[in-house]
């Protein structure tokens, strides 16, 4: 991707992320098949192409409650049934992989999508891929440094010499296939540690940043400290875009979108919790985090336009990526959701957006 001169040019690009969970039905016990959530997961990516959002990510997970443990292959799928959203890791956990596969397989998805492919590169949330693929824990950081390096490297050249601690070197080799685009954009997802922040923004790399909870006001330093680094790293600020990304949810009305999250919501972050040490979460504390200021985008299309309209205030961000699903949710509610991000709230927050993608939605939701 070729980002413009001046991040007041860049139109807000919006998208949807999503981890392909395969938990019990909260209310049914159901459990759906890998294979099923799948399926499901291909006319979603392709439905969310139809109706105009910009960009897919799949997350990468080694859990038995989650359907795709390698991105690539997945969006290698979505690539032939799409035409022009950009799609992407969401996130590749480069820790614990090797960074020429990661470049391979993504090379080999920027061909079959003729130049969408993105890798967003993070160090996860769970840590089953390190003993998974025979890596240290008490090496977590250094592993993440040294990967990207590499992965860097890899991007930049087609023939690389490298030493690194963690890997075997690599002497004039050359890797491919090489990909459609000049350089694969490369995102660092960062989930409110200030050293990442200063990291990708010395290394002259988008940011995509997870708000899964609290005020969204408290992450601003984050964003402020990003840019500052990066200005003091002798970096061009307008072309390194910065991403939120947060959980969504949108029903034709308040209470039914309220109503239809939360059950799923409450399951995930509660088993969450209890493998962290965290307290149960409460339908009190949803509903706060439901508040026009708190960090759930959940309810009607115009609470959600409002919603990312205040966070496009508070971060000047060129990215909203949405995780759609929290759980395992319905899939016909779940392709709703995208129809009502694609058709209703994303024209009407890029209408209102000055220098923005516009189009003819007025900010005020149509209805669905």
């Amino acid at each position: 991707m070729i980002f413009p001169q001046s991040r007041t040019e860049l139109a807000l690009e919006i998208g949807i992320y999503t981890f392909a969970e395969t938990t019990a039905d909260p209310l049914t016990g159901q459990i759906i098949s890998s294979a099923q959530r799948l399926r499901d997961l291909m006319e979603e990516i392709e439905l969310a192409d139809q109706v105009g959002l910009d960009v897919y990510g799949v997350g990468e997970h080694h859990r038995p409650e989650f359907a795709v443990s390698s991105p690539a292959v997945v969006l290698a799928a979505a690539a032939m049934r799409t035409k022009r959203i950009r799609l992407t890791s969401a996130v590749t956990v480069l820790s614990s992989d090797d960074p020429v596969r990661v470049f391979q397989d993504f090379a080999t998805v920027d061909l079959l999508s003729e130049g969408r492919a993105e890798i967003m590169a993070g160090r996860g949330s769970f840590i089953e891929s390190f003993p998974l693929f025979g890596y240290d824990l008490g090496d977590y950081d250094e592993l993440f440094a040294e990967k990207l390096d590499l992965l860097l490297k890899l991007r930049e050249s087609e023939r690389v010499t490298w030493h690194g601690k963690h890997r075997p070197a690599l002497d004039d080799l050359g890797v491919y296939p090489r990909p459609f685009q000049r350089e694969i954009p490369i995102w660092v997802a960062v989930g409110g540690t200030p050293a990442s922040v200063v990291r990708a923004a010395t290394l002259g790399l988008p940011m995509a940043l997870a708000i899964i909870g609290g005020a969204p006001e408290r992450f601003v330093p984050l964003i402020t400290l990003y840019r500052e680094s990066v200005r003091r790293a002798g970096r061009d600020e307008a072309t390194l875009p910065v991403s939120i990304n947060s959980h969504v949810w949108i029903a034709d009305d308040s209470r039914q979108a309220a109503d239809e999250f939360w059950p799923s919501y409450a399951d995930v972050m509660s088993r969450i919790g209890r493998e962290r040490g965290w307290p149960p979460t409460t339908r009190g504390q949803y509903e706060v985090l439901r508040s026009p200021r708190g960090s759930l985008l959940v309810g009607s299309p115009q609470e959600v336009i409002d919603k990312m309209l205040h966070e496009h205030e508070l971060f000047g961000n060129e990215r909203f990526m949405a995780q759609l699903t929290v759980g395992s949710m319905p899939h016909d509610r779940v392709m709703h959701a995208i129809e009502l991000l694609g058709t209703v709230v994303a024209p009407a927050v890029r209408h209102a957006i000055p220098n923005s993608t516009t189009s003819d939605a007025p900010v005020e939701a149509r209805q669905a």
